[in-house]
């Protein structure tokens, strides 16, 4: 049996793939939503959709960036996105998540990687997600530095089915695929 790979060796793999998930409750919007009140206005991807509910959360709760956050720092064996920016820290409340996006993006080139592609499912009832699919495509990609090629946003309903099928929740998975780069052969992970 070959030895197992030194901590060295596995941190500089040249591929690696994360998943990411988040799941909010979604509640009626009300417009000084905070952490502990109703929900705030929908964003994926940091596009605002027209929706009676949005989510319930400590930052501006948008579900689509904080998965991918996560995939992005799992690829790399890193902290998550709760350990990062908590939600016992006030600085955090409404917090825009494309900062949490940028940080784990610039963890990721700091290791010595770069985003090889992102493939997200977001899973809500409605709004349907098909008009607006490019926009978060390009959101995305802009966001990370790379080409909306490298970006996939599927939208898929619960069919009526539990909370997310009553519109009681929205639930986003994504999965990160992370190269290195050509010159960080010694990149530290």
């Amino acid at each position: 049996m070959p030895p197992a790979p030194t901590d060295h060796a596995s941190r500089n793999a040249d591929l690696r793939i994360g998943h990411g998930y988040d799941l909010h409750r979604l509640e009626p919007v009300d417009p000084r939503a905070g952490s502990n009140r109703g929900g705030r206005v929908l964003k994926l991807a940091g596009i605002e959709l027209e929706s009676p509910v949005g989510p319930v959360g400590h930052s501006d709760g948008d579900a689509l960036f904080h998965a991918i956050t996560d995939a992005l720092l799992g690829a790399l064996a890193m902290e998550d996105i709760g350990t990062l920016f908590p939600d016992d820290d006030e600085s955090n409340d409404g917090r825009d998540s494309i900062d949490f996006l940028r940080e784990a993006s610039r963890r990721v080139k700091g290791a010595g990687y770069e985003v090889a592609n992102i493939d997200c499912t977001v899973i809500l009832e409605r709004p349907r997600l098909k008009a607006h699919r490019a926009a978060m495509r390009d959101s995305i990609a802009a966001a990370l530095g790379i080409g909306a090629d490298r970006v996939n946003v599927k939208g898929k309903s619960h069919e009526g089915v539990d909370a997310i099928g009553e519109g009681r929740a929205i639930e986003v998975h994504a999965v990160a695929l992370l190269k290195r780069l050509p010159d960080a052969e010694g990149a530290p992970a």
